[in-house]
């Protein structure tokens, strides 16, 4: 508005003395008519300063405000979409926990059904091992009767045999050897009076039993008879009876004493308890050192002995058996010389344990005769002699 003269500020109006006010020395009226008109312009510029500073001061708060509100939108739009992306985020979690947790209940339910399925297959199995274990204790028991009723048709046959030897034959067993009284007379054949009667007896004084010498000229020692009947009326199996004090001095002790005296008194004592075990061996499971082919029986087989060491007599020999005391699993082999005399001892001992069960159903001579025999059997053995085997 005033030439020559700095803009003002637009917020503060310019000072009285920067206004120019000229003075001029002519009339009164003219100059104040010129002040006048001064103070009238003066006065007019400054109600248009004071009009255009508001102006420019709402102009800039309209300015601020409308840029505040820009950025208020757009913090607003920033986080609008911050909160669209958490929700979103927070969503795919939630989605994702609660296919875990579906995932969670099936295993459970799985597990739940895995864990009955077993139980039931446990208790089936059980059942089913109690149903078999009554079966096999049925059938067990069972199977101990026949046991039982074998062993007992076995014991008869076997006291039948044992009780029927050639000394003294029995009679039920052969009845061609019954007496021509009671046997009867058969066609074709005559009867003839038997020259036995004229024999003598002999009168045991000790037992008051008559004993009459048998058809091959042997007679009975009464001294020994005597013993064995006072064994006989209450058997046992107690070395200190005179019976068998006389039988293990004379017979038992030196058929089992052999060169090996550690390995024998284990024999004698296994013979002793009857846990002593004999049984055949293959060729093929000894120590080979010389074998030959030999031919034996009616059969198409051959046999080859094999020479390795007895364990008893310490002897290179033919050793075709093997024994095992009790229920150890060590294995001795042996030669026939020595299985002959351990067979011979058990023989008797098996005699006379038939006799103490009251398994033996004779008199007192045919059964001391056997006795005899037995120990005759021993009596060999000790002395070497065996039965050649086939």
């Amino acid at each position: 508005m005033w030439s020559g003269q700095p803009h003002p500020d637009k917020s503060h109006p310019p000072p009285l003395e920067a206004v120019p006010v000229p003075w001029k020395s002519v009339g009164s009226c003219k100059s104040h008519r010129e002040s006048s008109g001064g103070l009238a312009d003066t006065s007019a510029g400054k109600e248009a300063q004071g009009e255009e500073g508001p102006a420019a001061t709402q102009l800039d708060v309209a300015r601020l405000r409308s840029s505040s509100m820009e950025i208020r939108e757009k913090g607003s739009e920033f986080l609008k979409e911050e909160l669209y992306k958490a929700q979103k985020e927070l969503k795919l979690k939630d989605e994702e926990c609660e296919r875990l947790s579906k995932v969670r209940e099936q295993l459970e339910r799985e597990l739940e059904e895995l864990t009955a399925s077993l139980f039931e297959e446990a208790h089936k199995m059980v059942r089913e091992a109690n149903m078999k274990q009554a079966a096999s204790e049925k059938q067990l028991k069972e199977a101990r009767g026949k046991i039982d009723m074998l062993q007992a048709e076995v014991t008869a046959l076997k006291t039948l045999v044992i009780t029927s030897t050639p000394a003294s034959p029995n009679r039920e067993l052969h009845p061609q050897l019954l007496s021509p009284t009671k046997a009867g007379p058969r066609k074709g054949h005559l009867r003839h009076k038997s020259t036995s009667s004229s024999l003598c007896p002999v009168v045991c004084p000790a037992a008051g039993h008559i004993l009459t010498p048998d058809k091959e000229g042997k007679e009975v020692d009464a001294t020994l008879f005597a013993e064995f009947q006072a064994w006989r009326e209450s058997p046992t199996l107690d070395k200190t009876s005179p019976f068998l004090e006389r039988v293990y001095r004379e017979d038992v002790g030196p058929c089992l004493d052999f060169t090996m005296q550690e390995l024998s008194a284990l024999v004698r004592a296994a013979v002793e308890d009857n846990t002593l075990t004999i049984e055949p061996v293959a060729s093929q499971t000894l120590p080979t050192v010389k074998v030959a082919a030999v031919e034996y029986g009616n059969t198409n087989g051959f046999r080859a002995p094999i020479d390795t060491t007895c364990a008893l007599s310490g002897l290179a020999r033919a050793c075709r058996h093997r024994i095992r005391l009790g229920d150890s699993e060590s294995h001795y082999y042996i030669s026939p010389s020595s299985r002959a005399r351990i067979t011979a001892v058990c023989n008797f001992f098996t005699y006379i344990r038939y006799i103490q069960q009251g398994l033996v159903r004779q008199d007192a001579e045919p059964m001391f005769w056997e006795v005899t025999r037995l120990r005759k059997e021993m009596s060999l053995a000790k002395l070497g002699f065996f039965p050649q085997e086939a």
